[in-house]
């Protein structure tokens, strides 16, 4: 089992920028695809980015593409969503994900990710 714990998100005006942090802990390792997702009200949840093993690859959504960085700290166990340049349709909860282990995929899915945190809300005002 994994668990996740995100934090960092709150409110922001247009343009603003903000970190959300992901914490795993229990049977972690630097072996877990981690992604971030969102859900807006009334919208499914969707695929922001993703980060692979070690962090040599990452995946991105179009929408966030050139404003949004991911990245991880193995020696923390944590991963990073650097989010700029933010704007109202970025507001939702934010979702931490890991796969299981053994997957090295970088995918969009959410039912392809195993663990998730319980989510942190950014709100963006015009």
């Amino acid at each position: 089992q994994v668990q996740l714990v995100e934090s960092g998100g709150g409110s922001v005006q247009t343009g603003d920028s903000l970190r959300l942090s992901c914490v795993a802990s229990g049977r972690t390792s630097s072996g877990n695809v981690m992604g971030w997702f969102r859900q807006a009200p009334g919208q499914e949840r969707k695929f922001v980015a993703s980060i692979s093993r070690i962090g040599k690859s990452t995946n991105y959504a179009d929408s966030v593409k050139g404003r949004f960085t991911i990245s991880r700290d193995d020696a923390k166990t944590t991963v990073y969503l650097q989010m700029n340049s933010l704007k109202p349709e970025d507001t939702a909860v934010y979702f931490c994900a890991a796969r299981e282990s053994q997957y090295s995929s970088l995918v969009r899915v959410a039912l392809d990710y195993a663990y998730w945190g319980q989510g942190t809300q950014v709100t963006v005002s015009a």
